[in-house]
């Protein structure tokens, strides 16, 4: 925000370019994102009904032979952190990409987050999960919300959260075999709290993100990367 507020404020004409630039940026990073929440909840949908079919012996989409792989052996490790493992590359290698390959490896993200999720539909209701989903979308607007809004700098929580973020890591694979519910509990709490600070915090991140690509002349290509990498 610091970036933001004095570089709006020096000429009327400015700061209506900007803020007319930031709203059409910010647009591209929801409406890419949406699309992606769609590619990933279709998949999770398919993938999670068939293994319910599958249980129950009925008929699948996906041959019962190609579920076996994924879910019933060490495959499903890879399935559960291969999109962690995209969200590290991507951002160390997104200034490298051109905005292609970078949609690719968004749209490969999107799918194997579907895919990683899918099992919640073998473990809850359709009802439980649509609660859910429907409780996290509006903490997530109301949070973005107040994000671009605040004129508080939010820009020192962030190495904090992300120490957070790879404490909740390390804790959900120590979990993966302790099996320990207070930890999983303790874990779940946090996991809200940190990811709340973040999705505030990098709102206004990709503000002064824009507001510097924009100050220093860059391209449309380097704001179409920022968006992919926004979303």
């Amino acid at each position: 925000m610091a970036q933001y507020e004095p570089a709006i404020r020096r000429t009327g004409a400015y700061a209506q370019q900007i803020d007319a630039g930031l709203r059409a940026h910010m647009n591209s990073i929801y409406g890419l994102m949406g699309a992606a929440m769609l590619v990933t909840g279709v998949v999770a949908y398919v993938f999670g009904q068939d293994l319910l079919n599958a249980m129950q012996g009925q008929q699948t989409l996906i041959p019962v032979g190609v579920l076996g792989a994924l879910f019933s052996s060490p495959m499903i490790y890879v399935i559960m952190f291969a999109p962690l493992a995209i969200v590290f590359l991507f951002g160390a290698m997104v200034n490298r990409m051109n905005v292609s390959a970078a949609q690719t490896v968004f749209w490969v993200f999107a799918a194997l987050m579907g895919l990683s999720l899918s099992t919640i539909f073998v473990r809850f209701t359709g009802i439980s999960i649509a609660q859910t989903f429907f409780a996290t979308a509006i903490a997530f607007l109301g949070l973005s919300l107040y994000g671009y809004t605040t004129k508080t700098n939010l820009s020192g929580m962030g190495s904090f959260l992300i120490m957070g973020v790879i404490g909740l890591i390390v804790a959900s694979l120590i979990n993966l075999w302790l099996q320990s519910s207070g930890l999983q509990f303790a874990v779940s709490l946090l996991g809200v709290l940190i990811f709340a600070g973040l999705t505030a915090y990098d709102t206004q991140r990709l503000k002064s993100e824009y507001v510097m690509i924009a100050q220093s002349g860059g391209s449309a290509q380097m704001l179409q990367a920022s968006a992919v990498s926004g979303a």
